[in-house]
């Protein structure tokens, strides 16, 4: 029989495919608890509590657990000794480049944000070789510090905005980007400052979904309350432009091609303003970072500054600048309701500036949404239109799904480790 038949019978799992994967599930199971105890784990995941022990013992050999003391059930019996993940040993690199910043952060396996370094400066129009390598200057300090923390970052993961397939970017706009091998001009980049170090794996995808991920994993899906959890969601990011992600049941729904979401792209107006990619009236030519700026009378290339203040002329009641927000609030309700029509979230996320300008963008757009959507589930001021969580954005998506992966497989990390 052909092995590539998709109707052959898979190969039965040998006992050491079957054991990885419960080196994963033990780990896993103590990840999401936080703490655990042997006997606790043998119960969530199924195995007896001898398989459990033998499997908890190697992941504390390999160093992805650690033990605790001792820790009480409420039941009968001897105390157990609790298990956490380990806060050193593997842990994950998120590098976000936008338009006027680089942001790079490590994750340790619990997730927690462990170093972050933050550097202003403006990408646009610069040759990406060179933005690149200054990501990877940056990312080379921020390893130096989880060297200091006794943390070692095993993979890296990129967060572009743009369309980001095969190891590059097809198109960035923002940044005039075409076709950018970012993974290996990172590599590259990064292991001549590390030439005495093992090359680190880089990969890369679009900063809105790993926003996202990052909100699922650390902010409205992540919430200890079972009950509050929201893992159906349209995220928006806002920076220069305006990035998109969908999350529906817990998944990132990539489309086709792996460019969805790019709802900074839907037409407003077809007679609008030219946008970077070519097309006339999109949605960030009216929401993003510098519509809003010059919207409100301010330098549309001030960035950060400019935002602040924003913020400060809206708090203080500029008449200016609250019909600049309140007219991007509705342009922003108009595309969205579309969205919600066609996707049915539980919610919409608002993150990057648009998170901190949310309370003057909220009124417009949710006078929109609940004009057009027709469930007639939203209505204004019902919770549904939210802003992100401070403690979600894109470096530390990209951080944590690395984390994710060693937790998927820590075996093939341990291989790596001892290669």
């Amino acid at each position: 029989m052909n092995s590539t038949d998709p109707s052959a019978t898979p190969p039965k799992a040998d006992k050491a495919t079957v054991r990885r994967h419960n080196l994963s599930l033990v780990l896993r199971t103590v990840h999401d608890e936080g703490e655990a105890t042997r006997a606790g784990v043998a119960g969530k995941v199924g195995l007896t509590r001898a398989a459990v022990s033998s499997l908890v013992d190697q992941l504390l050999t390999d160093g992805f657990l650690t033990e605790r003391g001792k820790t009480f059930s409420g039941q009968a019996g001897r105390p157990g000794t609790a298990l956490k993940v380990a806060r050193t040993g593997p842990a994950g690199l998120g590098v976000e480049i936008n338009i006027d910043y680089v942001t790079v952060c490590v994750v340790d396996l619990a997730g927690t944000d462990r170093v972050r370094l933050v550097e202003r400066m403006d990408n646009r129009g610069a040759a990406p070789a060179a933005v690149l390598a200054q990501a990877a200057r940056i990312a080379a300090r921020a390893m130096e510090s989880a060297t200091e923390q006794e943390l070692r970052p095993v993979s890296a993961e990129l967060a572009l905005p743009g369309l980001v397939s095969g190891g590059a970017v097809r198109q960035a706009p923002n940044l005039g980007w075409n076709r950018v091998p970012v993974e290996g001009l990172f590599a590259q980049a990064l292991t001549a400052l590390r030439p005495a170090h093992r090359a680190l794996p880089v990969s890369a995808d679009n900063e809105a979904n790993l926003a996202a991920m990052a909100e699922l994993w650390f902010g409205c899906g992540g919430t200890v309350d079972r009950d509050k959890r929201v893992t159906s969601f349209i995220y928006l990011t806002g920076e220069i432009g305006i990035g998109g992600a969908l999350v529906l049941n817990g998944q990132l729904l990539r489309g086709a091609h792996g460019f969805a979401g790019e709802i900074g792209h839907v037409v407003v107006e077809a007679g609008g303003p030219e946008c970077r990619c070519g097309a006339h009236g999109c949605l960030e030519q009216y929401a993003g970072q510098a519509a809003l700026l010059r919207a409100a009378g301010l330098d549309e290339t001030a960035g950060a500054a400019g935002v602040a203040e924003l913020e400060l002329r809206a708090r203080a009641g500029d008449p200016r600048t609250l019909t600049a927000l309140a007219d991007a609030g509705r342009h922003l309700g108009r595309v969205l309701s579309g969205a919600v029509n066609l996707v049915d979230p539980d919610a919409v996320m608002l993150g990057g500036v648009l998170r901190g300008l949310m309370p003057w963008l909220a009124a417009g757009a949710d006078e929109e949404l609940t004009a057009r959507v027709v469930s007639g589930l939203w209505t204004p001021g019902n919770g549904r239109l939210r802003a992100s969580s401070s403690s979600a954005d894109a470096a530390r998506g990209a951080a944590a799904r690395v984390v994710r992966e060693v937790l998927t497989d820590p075996a093939a990390y341990a291989e790596r480790a001892t290669d």
